[in-house]
């Protein structure tokens, strides 16, 4: 429910040449909600003047828009920010720099205003959302060509005053302009891929002396070369860095180990995603079986290391080898179509982590044969602390499905069910759902196409799933039967939805 403070800054925000000429009179304390009001109303001239004359030294997007909610979780946006509204911000905070750049030479005690511009904690997918939102990739662009563009105004502004000093003869005797201390750092997630790597890469070199100044929090980076990963790794601030992304980068062993020595420098490191790195353990030389031995030490020497993703490795039967070395015990784990072994499930089940783990994805791995008692142990091992399970693709049936469900209906604690892609009938679906509703913290579950609702013989591949070749009629009715069994348990609340895209599962770091 809005409050009344925020009824009336709407009000307030409505009107540009009204705030405008009141912004030198307003008290600090309403230049917040002035801030909310105008961002998720779009009112991007009212915007850009809160913040050139924004009175704090923190500008955090997280905290103006959802309070003081850490890491983004409940109060994530939901959706792409506002393309404009994000420029607009960010043509507040050059001006800023403008005016602060003059005063300072004018009056180097002068008043220091905005200093963090924390951009973090809004949605990004690096996919746009419509013409009127802002992706990540664009937010990376746009920040990068920003950080360019003030640097190479201050180099100018500074030749231009050495210029006018030396045509007065006191060029020896007067005080450079400090520029150096007129700065607003701009915390923020990157996504890079190769089309922007050049930009952002010259943003980072130049960033360290640019009035505007980025600030990397999570770096995701796509199909880029061995070199070009290392280029951003070595241009990044590794204290500020808490997660890692790299995918579809091909590099093997042998190039990520090289990775792996320049991530040694990032101490906060959380989060390290590897998907797509083609890794394959089963058909080893002597010389990788070395690479995969060093491989397993660099990752052991990540202290802070609390999420691992080595989607779509091939793993078989090295997971004890792998998270033996490391220091503290993991939270997220997602070994997504890694050709696991029983082995590799005994281990994690009797292993450090078992106690603390949150999230677990093993999506593409056969769970309906060898694997369907390990599983379950390892299940039953972390049902305390489980609050996020991704069992997709799986090759789950009825049977399995029930094999297993008492020991599921035990993770008290889980918020996010995913088993999409798996070959369970309608019924099957409402036997879950009947056990599920007394499970008190769950908040989605994403089930797949009922079996008996698909026109295709068994198996079908995941495409034609995608392609939806079901049953229209079918799906709907299974559908509505589903939502009456959740209205008669009164657990409207839980979101069931064949919906993979729409209901995306949080992050780690957002749990």
């Amino acid at each position: 429910m809005q409050t009344l403070v925020f009824l009336c800054a709407q009000r307030v925000v409505s009107d540009h040449s009204s705030i405008r000429r009141a912004l030198d009179f307003t008290p600090e304390e309403l230049y917040p909600v002035l801030f909310k009001a105008a961002f998720l109303g779009k009112k991007t001239l009212v915007l850009q003047d809160l913040v050139q004359q924004w009175p704090f030294s923190v500008l955090s997007f997280q905290r103006l828009l959802h309070g003081d909610r850490d890491g983004g979780g409940p109060g994530q946006l939901r959706e792409s920010p506002s393309k404009l509204c994000v420029q607009a911000v960010i043509l507040g905070v050059m001006a800023c720099l403008t005016e602060a750049l003059a005063r300072e030479e004018r009056s180097p005690a002068g008043k220091r205003r905005l200093r963090l511009l924390d951009m973090t904690g809004t949605h990004g997918d690096g996919l746009e959302q419509g013409p009127d939102t802002m992706s990540l990739w664009s937010r990376t662009v746009t920040l990068a060509k920003a950080c360019i563009d003030s640097s190479k105004r201050c180099c100018d502004e500074t030749a231009q005053v050495s210029k006018r000093r030396r045509g007065h003869g006191d060029a020896a005797h007067a005080p450079q302009p400090a520029h150096d201390s007129v700065y607003v750092q701009v915390r923020v997630d990157l996504f890079v891929n190769s089309t922007s790597y050049g930009v952002l890469r010259e943003a980072l070199l130049v960033s360290s002396h640019s009035p505007l100044r980025l600030q990397c929090r999570d770096l995701r980076a796509e199909e880029l070369s061995l070199r070009s990963t290392v280029g951003l790794l070595e241009l990044l601030n590794p204290a500020g860095v808490r997660q890692i992304d790299l995918r579809f980068n091909n590099l093997g062993l042998t190039g990520l180990n090289v990775l792996l020595l320049y991530m040694a420098k990032f101490t906060s490191l959380q989060s390290l995603k590897l998907p797509y790195s083609n890794v394959d353990v089963r058909r080893l030389s002597p010389d990788t079986e070395i690479a995969m031995q060093n491989f397993a030490s660099l990752i052991g020497e990540l202290s802070s290391l609390k999420e691992l993703n080595l989607g779509s490795s091939r793993l078989s039967g090295r997971l004890r080898q792998l998270l033996g070395g490391l220091q503290t015990p993991l939270e997220s784990l997602e070994l997504a179509f890694c050709y696991l072994l029983p082995v590799d499930l005994y281990y994690l089940s009797q292993s450090i982590h078992v106690s603390t783990l949150k999230k677990l994805d093993f999506s593409g791995n056969n769970l309906s044969e060898l694997l369907l008692q390990p599983f379950q142990q390892l299940l039953s091992t972390v049902s305390a602390s489980l609050l996020h399970l991704d069992i997709m693709e799986c090759k789950l049936t009825d049977a399995t499905l029930s094999t297993f469900l008492p020991t599921l209906c035990r993770c008290s604690r889980l918020r996010y069910l995913g088993l999409f892609c798996n070959p369970i009938s309608s019924q099957g679906l409402k036997t879950l759902l009947q056990n599920c509703v007394h499970m008190p913290e769950l908040q989605l579950v994403v089930y797949p196409f009922p079996l008996d609702c698909c026109t295709l013989p068994w198996p079908v591949s995941s495409a034609s799933l995608l392609d939806s070749l079901f049953d229209q009629e079918k799906l709907v009715r299974v559908g509505a039967e589903l939502q009456e069994l959740l209205v008669r348990a009164e657990r409207t609340d839980i979101v069931w939805t064949t919906d993979m895209c729409m209901h995306r599962a949080l992050d780690y770091l957002n749990l």
